[in-house]
C-alpha cells in the first residue's frame, strides 16, 4: 500500500474523532506488514485521564486482535473547525500532528524502531516520513528488561 492511501484513510477519518474538550481531532492509519490497516480517532473523557489517542486506538485495535507486525502509522490532525471547511472537503490540512509521548512508547513496545515508519501528513500528497528512532531516540524497549 502507498503512503498516499494511508494518508487518504487517515483524513478521511478525523471526522470520527470525539474532541470535545481540546478540539483537536487526530486519526490515523496502521498499516500491518501483511497490508491490512487499521484506524483510530482519539477519544477524549471529561475527566482528561480516560482520554486515549488515535495512534493507541489503532494498535490496541491490531493487537487485540491478535496482529504483531507492523510497517507504518500515518498521523494527520486538525482543529475542529477545520472539518467544516472545503479544504478539508479535499483531503488538505493546514497543520501536522505528531504523535505524543505515550504514543512513541507504545509504538515502541510492538515495532522495530529502525524499521518502523512515522508518517505525518497534511494530504495525500504532502507528507513527512520518520524511522521511530528519530522520534524516540535512546528509546527502552522489551528487551531492556
Amino acid at each position: 500500500m502507498e503512503y498516499r492511501e494511508l494518508a487518504k484513510i487517515a483524513i478521511k477519518g478525523l471526522a470520527l474523532s470525539y474532541a470535545p474538550y481540546s478540539d483537536f481531532n487526530v486519526s490515523a492509519a496502521l498499516l500491518t506488514k501483511d497490508g491490512r490497516v487499521y484506524h483510530g480517532v482519539n477519544i477524549e473523557n471529561a475527566s482528561f485521564t480516560p482520554t486515549v489517542c488515535a495512534e493507541r486506538t489503532a494498535f490496541f485495535k491490531a493487537v487485540s486482535e491478535g496482529v504483531r507486525g507492523f510497517e507504518a502509522i500515518c498521523i494527520v490532525g486538525c482543529h475542529h473547525e477545520q472539518l467544516m471547511t472545503e479544504d478539508y472537503k479535499k483531503g488538505i490540512l493546514n497543520e501536522w500532528a505528531p504523535p505524543c509521548g505515550v504514543c512513541r512508547q507504545v509504538m515502541r513496545e510492538f515495532c522495530d524502531p529502525t524499521e518502523f515508519k512515522i508518517i505525518l501528513a497534511r494530504s495525500e500528497d504532502d507528507f513527512r516520513i520518520f524511522r521511530l528512532e528519530e522520534l524516540l531516540p535512546e528509546s527502552f524497549g522489551p528487551e531492556n528488561l
